[in-house]
């Protein structure tokens, strides 16, 4: 058989997992922190990680549904031991598969309608019954066949799921048992000839020979159909470990309704990879001892599937924001300017007013603020290139006073007359003003700050200045000092 042919390098007793995402849109979260799980397993044990793609659902899926999801894992750092591999490429393995099923009683052809379907169905419960598939085409003749078949009319090939109770054994949840009763007799091919997921997915993780089905707790419904169809082709059952669900901070499940739910918006807000690897990890799973921020080479060291919770874990989005900035915070310059270099480009800094060491003391300056990558626009723009705007609430706080121009007009004189632009020049400078004033030293340094950058928060203002340079940071004073006298008058 076919699909049952023992892939080449194959090695038994191998742990081979794999992720089957479906290009009918972008990689969610949630299948990106199965994805990890799946991979942290196949790498801590020496196994495999398969990459499949869902793509039977043909009017749905897209190439460039395909291509993103691929990005997506490979901005996760998540790597592949093979594929991808393609539904669509592997029909003859389901027709394969479906023949044999045919042949030994398993299947059988349904002809009915969508319409006639809902019709039996609406009746029935109409009637305070519990509906399932009834069987009406069970135990056709081959004059039925041959009529319904004149008419034109497409068949589905229906399971035909046996007595008895099915049971297996979750890695999570423990046993789990289904009574085949309440199983109706489920499609595995459509009339157009298309596999269904069950069906789909048992002959294509046989045929990959994949050892262990870790996904989501959505999926134990369909599993003991999987099984049937396992059981009826004589194949061995893969282990199962079907995790909890995200859910939102509503606690609702996670869904594009509800917040962000694609790995690429993550990326694209600012988020970088190994910290949102290391939060995503942290959801559904406690490693040893109370440290949160570990390496990807700790999280794989210390997977384990019996450390997994049973409980569904929340989307804390100020953890992971809190997650990132100490991420950003720990990082090398050098290493950082890689994600930030992209960003300043395109908001069109001209990157070349400073040397590549000055370039890196500006990451390091703005690092310790940070929580996203965008914020190194958001707040770096000041560095490179002029602006118009003051921030609204800075402006009436510390500009609109009967203080700020006279402050800042003898500032701008004390420096003109410095001969080294420094930080601890500038510092002494400010402390020397305070003193000879008396007064607070926030009423100095909050307007500067507000005229230099136009926000009212930043990085070490005396640091700053000096990065600005003293041209600039005069130029800047000026024109904040004409833009309160304008707003006075």
């Amino acid at each position: 058989m076919l699909f049952l042919n023992k892939e080449k390098g194959v090695i038994v007793n191998e742990i081979r997992v794999r992720i089957a995402p479906s290009p009918t849109g972008y990689l969610h979260v949630g299948t990106a922190h199965t994805a990890l799980y799946n991979w942290f397993f196949a790498r801590k044990n020496g196994g495999k990680f398969i990459l499949r793609i869902e793509d039977t659902d043909i009017e749905r899926s897209t190439k460039d549904m395909v291509d993103i999801i691929i990005e997506s894992l490979k901005w996760l750092g998540i790597d592949w031991d093979e594929g991808p591999y393609f539904q669509s490429e592997r029909y003859d393995q389901y027709r394969e598969a479906a023949n044999i099923l045919e042949k030994k009683g398993y299947l059988y052809r349904c002809y009915c309608n969508k319409e006639e379907i809902e019709e039996r169905r609406d009746k029935l419960i109409s009637e305070g019954k519990a509906w399932k598939y009834d069987r009406h085409c069970l135990n056709l003749t081959e004059e039925q066949k041959e009529r319904y078949e004149r008419e034109g009319r497409l068949f589905a090939l229906r399971f035909k799921v046996p007595e008895g109770i099915t049971i297996f054994s979750d890695g999570l949840h423990n046993e789990i048992k289904r009574d085949n009763s309440e199983i109706e007799d489920f499609v595995v091919v459509r009339g157009n000839g298309h596999p269904t997921y069950n069906f789909a997915v048992v002959i294509d993780d046989s045929s990959m020979h994949i050892s262990h089905i870790m996904r989501g707790e959505d999926h134990i419904s369909n599993t003991p159909k999987q099984i049937l169809i396992y059981n009826a082709l004589d194949l061995d059952v893969p282990k199962f470990i079907h995790l909890p669900l995200i859910l939102g901070e509503d606690r609702s499940k996670l869904s594009k309704r509800k917040g962000t739910v694609a790995v690429t918006d993550y990326r694209d807000m600012g988020y970088l990879p190994n910290a949102f690897v290391n939060f995503l990890a942290l959801l559904g799973w406690s490693p040893a001892g109370e440290k949160e921020i570990l390496s990807r080479e700790e999280l794989i060291d210390h997977f384990s599937i019996e450390a997994l919770s049973k409980r569904s874990a929340i989307f804390d989005k100020k953890k992971l924001l809190w997650i990132n900035a100490e991420y950003i915070k720990h990082m090398d310059a050098e290493e950082l300017y890689k994600y930030v270099k992209p960003l300043w480009k395109k908001a069109n800094f001209d990157l070349s007013l400073f040397d590549h060491n000055t370039l890196m003391r500006v990451i390091d300056l703005i690092k310790e603020r940070a929580r996203l990558l965008t914020d190194f626009v958001d707040s770096g723009y000041y560095f490179f290139r002029e602006f118009d705007n003051y921030d609204e609430k800075g402006v009436n706080k510390h500009f609109l006073n009967d203080y700020s121009v006279n402050y800042l007009t003898l500032l701008s004189g004390e420096i003109e007359k410095l001969d080294k632009y420094s930080p601890d020049v500038i510092e002494n400078l400010y402390r020397k003003i305070v003193e000879e004033r008396n007064i607070s030293a926030g009423k100095l340094i909050h307007p500067t700050r507000l005229a230099l950058t136009g926000k009212t928060v930043g990085p070490s203002l005396f640091h700053l200045m000096e990065f600005v340079g003293k041209n600039r940071t005069l130029d800047r004073i000026k024109k904040a000092i004409d833009f309160i006298n304008r707003e006075n008058d």
